[in-house]
């Protein structure tokens, strides 16, 4: 008897998925069915809650394929873009998905003509599905509560319009993995304790707090960073559609923003004909000057300028990136775990610290907030180009016969230019004024490595400082 033989050929069969979003089921049963040979005309695929007048009374149970039964073809594409589609809310989704791989049996190229109307809706499926999870992993605002426990735990609202939660935990808890949170939806819950991950029923709005403190800072640096030149309203609400913003502490601020973009727009303009024509003439000076630029985003957040220190007079000058968190709350450069670091391996190469000047290319801390924290974020190439005038301020005040560059930032902010850091470390680059540049990894690289990679590397650091010492010492005895 063949695959063929014990299918009743005007039979209909239904299907019930246990889940919405539960595709590894669904492809199961339709690989049985298409073994069977069963068209799509004969199959009802029904989710949770959901009915079918016409089959769930009378549907036949569904067949069992014999141990000779074809194989099923399914091509890469369509498996990519059937993921997706399958966490549509679009309740025909299904019969769409098992109709398509149903004509792949005859046509394993079907996913490649672009006008049949089943390709076009699957990917029509498929880009608001992933839009929709874009949308979630921007907009979901996590606002803190006190457990049971008396501990912190932050639990955030939204409203996905398609079955994209489970699909998206694994963002969250990767993104997220040292807190304790929850998102609450209409469709059911996420629960994650810091070590296990549980769901949960659906959840009304009302069952997520309104708002916590930490709101206020984040709707000051939302402010901040407003940019009232490359405001296009329709795109805009594109991205961030009304329906979210009830869920943003920063969505309350828009409509004062977009109203007074025009006179922002014409202040920023006005600031940015104020040229850099006459540089300070000491280093106080520049401390002084740094406090008031404004001249990028960075500038505008909440934040300080942290200026350099050492002698006015060194023969070394130190190069880092920007100031961090802790150095932008105690005002001074390298002092947190990325300066310790620095002080240990200058320390191992005999290199005194305090004979230097010690400085950052980027003068204010760049930052995204999460949660209570204020994470670091790298400074664009806009950034640092425009703060290189007060880097080359310094250097032209303290006159170093050698700088040290450490990391790709502080690297441009000497040269203008990017350059690869493994092409260029271990080496003398002359600058127009005589003086010499050394370019190194910066000690933060080394702290996210672990293992034989971090030992690697930081060997390299050594060595890229050992050179430099070497260095000082020819030139203190020229």
């Amino acid at each position: 008897m063949t695959a063929l033989q014990h299918v009743r050929p005007h039979a209909h069969y239904t299907v019930q998925l246990p889940r919405s979003d539960d595709f590894a089921f669904w492809r199961e049963r339709a690989r049985a069915l298409i073994q069977c040979d069963i068209p799509p005309d004969k199959v009802a695929w029904v989710e949770p809650g959901g009915t079918d007048d016409l089959f769930s009374s009378g549907g036949m149970r569904l067949p069992a394929p014999l141990e000779d039964a074809p194989p099923v073809r399914a091509s890469k594409r369509y498996l990519s873009l059937a993921k997706n589609a399958a966490l549509h809310s679009d309740p025909n989704r299904f019969a769409l998905l098992y109709r398509l791989l149903w004509g792949l049996q005859a046509n394993p190229r079907i996913m490649e003509d672009k006008a049949d109307p089943d390709v076009r809706r699957v990917e029509e499926l498929d880009k608001n599905v992933r839009r929709d999870s874009h949308k979630m992993h921007a907009f979901v605002r996590f606002r803190q509560v006190e457990d049971a426990e008396g501990g912190e735990h932050y639990v955030a609202w939204f409203e996905p319009e398609h079955h994209i939660l489970r699909a998206n935990a694994g963002f969250f808890l990767r993104r997220f993995a040292s807190m304790r949170w929850s998102i609450l939806t209409p469709q059911g819950t996420l629960h994650w304790d810091g070590e296990t991950m549980r769901e949960g029923p659906p959840a009304q709005k009302s069952d997520a707090p309104q708002g916590d403190p930490v709101e206020d800072l984040w709707r000051t640096y939302y402010a901040s960073i407003f940019n009232p030149a490359r405001l296009k309203v329709g795109a805009m609400l594109s991205e961030m559609p009304r329906k979210y913003w009830n869920n943003l502490p920063e969505a309350a601020l828009i409509p004062e923003l977009i109203a007074g973009a025009q006179q922002r727009e014409s202040e920023m303009v006005a600031a940015g004909e104020q040229s850099f024509e006459e540089r300070p003439a000491s280093l106080m000076a520049i401390s002084e000057a740094i406090q008031a630029c404004r001249k990028c985003p960075i500038g505008c957040l909440d934040n300080r300028a942290v200026m350099g220190e050492g002698p006015d007079d060194a023969t070394l000058m130190i190069v880092g990136e920007q100031p961090g968190d802790r150095e932008d709350q105690d005002g001074r450069p390298f002092v947190g775990p990325a300066g310790q670091l620095l002080d240990g391996h200058l320390e191992r190469a005999g290199i005194d610290r305090g004979r230097a000047y010690v400085t950052n290319a980027v003068k204010h801390f760049k930052f995204t907030v999460k949660g209570k924290r204020r994470l670091h974020q790298s400074p664009t190439a806009k950034e640092i180009d425009t703060c290189r005038w007060w880097i080359e301020g310094e250097r032209e005040l303290v006159k170093p016969k050698l700088v040290l560059a450490m990391g790709a930032s502080a690297a441009r902010g000497m040269l203008g230019k990017t350059v690869s850091i493994a092409k260029v470390r271990g080496a003398p680059i002359p600058l127009d004024d005589g003086s010499e540049l050394w370019i190194t990894a910066h000690p933060s690289y080394l702290l996210r490595l672990d293992g034989e990679a971090r030992d690697k590397q930081a060997a390299l650091f050594d060595a890229d400082l050992a050179a430099v010492r070497d260095r000082l010492e020819e030139l203190a005895a020229q």
